[in-house]
C-alpha cells in the first residue's frame, strides 16, 4: 500500500486550525514534560521552556552569517564562548565559535585538524585519527565526511579507554586524538591527564568531547564531587566542544567549539574571495546561523549564572544517585562500570532476565527508553527534573525485572528479540546495508518505509511504524530463515 505525496494545500489553513494540528501530530511523541523520557530532552518546566521562546522569538528572524550586520548575535556568541572558556579553564588565548549541535562542532574539529595537519605535515595523505570505541558516532561521521580515517583505541577494564594501546596506535599518519568527558554510552570520563601526555609526546592535537559534561562537570567539582583533570587545565588539551542546549538548558541548536589558540582555529574557518556574489566567510559547517539559537543560549548561561548551575548539578547528581543506589540495589542488575556522572547504563547480570525484555516492560508501563549493544544495556541521561520521577521509576524497574524473570518467554516478544538479534548479527555490513535502505524510504519520495519479508502478516502499514533497529532485527530474521531452509 503506497503512501500518499503531501501536496500544499490549494488555499492556505488558518492559524488556529495549523496550530490544532501540530498538537494533534505530536499527540504520540514521548512525555518528556512528565519527565518520561531519559535522552534527547533537557527539560526544565514551563516556566523556562517559555523564557527560551522569548529570547528566541526575539532574534527569531536574526541570521548569523553576517556578523558585520547583526552586531548583536557576534556579541551573544562571543560572550558564551568567554563564558564557556572561562567555565573550562581557558587561558586568555582560547577561542572558538557557537555551531548548532554537539555532532557539527564534533565534525568541525575533524576538518579543522586535517586542515592543520595539511599545513603542518603537507606529507600526510591518508591522515587517521585515534578515537576511543566509545566515541560518540559524530566522530565516525565526520571521519566520513572529511576522508580521515578512525583508528579505533580499546578500552581499559575500568571501561575507560586504553591509553597504552592508543599510543601504540598513534602513527605518522595521526592527525589528532579524542577522549570524552564523558562518552555517551557509559557516562565514563576518559583519562584526560595521560591522553594529553600522549599528545605533547607525540605531537599531536587533542581534541575533549565535552558536549555532554562541558556544562556540567565544572559545577559538580564546585560541589564538590572529584573528578580528574579533562579540561585546557591539561596542558595536552587542544581544543573542547560543549553542548549549551544539554546541561546548559539552552534551546535547542546550540554548541560551542573552544581551541588553545587562534592558529589552531583558523583552520576551522571557510573563505572563498572569488564568488560573483561577493567575499564569502563562514566560521563553521552552516551558511544561515539561527540567531534564536545563539541569543537563548546567551540568555540562559545569564539568568542561571554560577549559582543557577551550581543548584541545577546539584538536582541532577541527587537525582543520579537515588538512581544508581537503586540499580545497585537490585541484584538482576548492575551499572555499565562506575559512571562519576548523571549519564549511565545498566546491563542485566542474571541470565534469566533479558535487558531487552525489561526495556519493552518499562516502555508498557510509559516510560521512553534507550537501548544499547555492546554490551546490551538500558541507557538513562539524568536531569534536574527526573527527581519528580526518580522513586517512581525505581519502583516500576523494579517490577519490571521481576516479571521478566518470573517469565523469561517474554525475551521472545516485543522487541526485546529483534533488539538482542540486531546486537548480535555478525555481519555488520548487512546490517548496515538494510538500514541505509530504509533511511531511503523514510526519505525518499512520499517518506514511507519499505515492507520487510517478515513483517508482511502484520500489514505493510504496521511495518512502517516498526522502530528502525526492530525493523532491521526482522530483516534479520528473515534472512536467517531463509539461509536455514536454503542449508546455508
Amino acid at each position: 500500500m503506497a503512501s500518499e505525496r503531501a501536496t500544499l494545500p490549494e488555499k492556505g489553513v488558518s492559524r488556529k486550525r495549523v496550530l490544532e494540528r501540530l498538537k494533534a501530530y505530536g499527540a504520540g511523541d514521548p512525555d518528556y514534560r512528565r519527565m518520561r523520557t531519559w535522552s534527547l530532552v533537557y527539560y526544565l518546566g514551563e516556566e523556562h521552556t517559555k523564557f527560551l521562546e522569548k529570547a528566541h522569538g526575539m532574534y527569531f528572524s536574526a541570521n548569523g552569517l553576517n556578523p558585520m550586520a547583526f552586531r548583536s548575535l557576534k556579541r551573544f556568541e562571543s560572550e558564551v564562548v568567554d563564558m564557556t572558556a572561562g567555565m573550562l579553564h581557558g587561558g586568555e588565548g582560547v577561542c572558538g565559535t557557537m555551531t548548532s549541535c554537539g555532532t557539527e562542532s564534533c565534525l568541525l574539529a575533524v576538518k579543522t585538524y586535517r586542515d592543520l595537519a595539511r599545513d603542518r605535515r603537507p606529507w600526510i595523505r591518508r591522515p587517521e585519527m585515534v578515537i576511543p570505541e566509545t566515541a560518540h558516532v559524530a566522530w565516525e561521521k565526520g571521519a566520513e565526511y572529511f576522508g580521515v580515517k578512525p583508528v579505533r583505541a580499546p578500552l581499559a577494564a575500568d571501561g575507560r579507554v586504553d591509553t597504552k594501546a592508543v599510543r601504540k596506535l598513534v602513527g605518522r599518519r595521526t592527525v589528532m586524538l579524542l577522549g570524552s568527558a564523558p562518552e555517551y554510552p557509559h557516562g565514563m570520563i576518559d583519562p584526560i591527564e595521560e591522553l594529553g601526555a600522549i599528545a605533547l609526546e607525540k605531537k599531536v592535537p587533542l581534541h575533549v568531547d565535552a558536549c555532554l559534561g562541558g556544562y556540567l562537570l565544572p559545577f559538580m567539582e564546585m560541589l564538590g564531587h572529584p573528578l580528574p583533570p579533562w579540561d585546557f587545565r591539561v596542558p595536552g588539551v587542544s581544543s573542547i566542544s560543549a553542548d549549551t542546549h544539554k546541561y546548559g538548558f539552552s534551546a535547542k541548536g546550540a554548541s560551542v567549539i573552544l581551541y588553545r589558540d587562534v592558529e589552531i582555529l583558523k583552520h576551522q574557518l571557510f573563505v572563498y574571495e572569488n564568488w560573483p556574489g561577493g567575499i564569502f566567510a563562514s566560521p563553521g559547517i552552516l551558511g544561515t546561523r539561527a540567531g534564536g539559537s545563539i541569543a537563548a543560549a546567551w540568555a540562559a548561561m545569564q539568568v542561571f549564572g554560577k549559582d543557577g548551575y551550581m543548584k541545577l548539578s546539584r538536582q541532577t547528581m541527587d537525582t543520579a544517585d537515588i538512581i544508581k543506589q537503586g540499580i545497585r540495589a537490585m541484584p538482576e542488575l548492575e551499572l555499565v562500570g562506575d559512571p562519576p556522572a548523571s549519564v549511565f547504563a545498566y546491563r542485566s547480570r542474571d541470565r534469566r532476565v533479558n535487558i531487552f525484555a525489561v526495556g519493552d516492560r518499562m516502555e508498557s508501563r510509559g516510560w521512553h527508553i534507550d537501548r544499547l549493544q555492546r554490551p546490551e544495556a538500558l541507557h538513562a541521561m539524568v536531569t534536574p527534573l527526573h527527581a519528580k520521577v526518580a522513586r517512581r521509576y525505581l519502583a516500576d524497574l523494579k517490577k519490571s525485572v521481576a516479571e521478566v524473570k518470573k517469565n523469561p518467554k517474554l525475551a521472545e516478544s516485543g522487541s526485546a528479540p529483534m533488539y538482542g538479534m540486531i546486537a548480535a548479527v555478525p555481519l555488520r555490513g548487512m546490517i548496515k546495508k538494510q538500514v541505509v535502505a530504509m533511511m531511503m524510504g523514510l526519505y525518499g519520495p512520499g517518506g514511507k518505509m519499505p515492507a520487510l519479508d517478515s513483517a508482511a502478516d502484520a500489514g505493510e502499514e504496521a511495518a512502517r511504524n516498526l522502530p528502525l533497529a526492530e525493523r532491521a532485527g526482522r530483516w534479520y530474521l528473515s534472512l536467517r530463515n531463509r539461509l536455514t531452509k536454503r542449508g546455508g
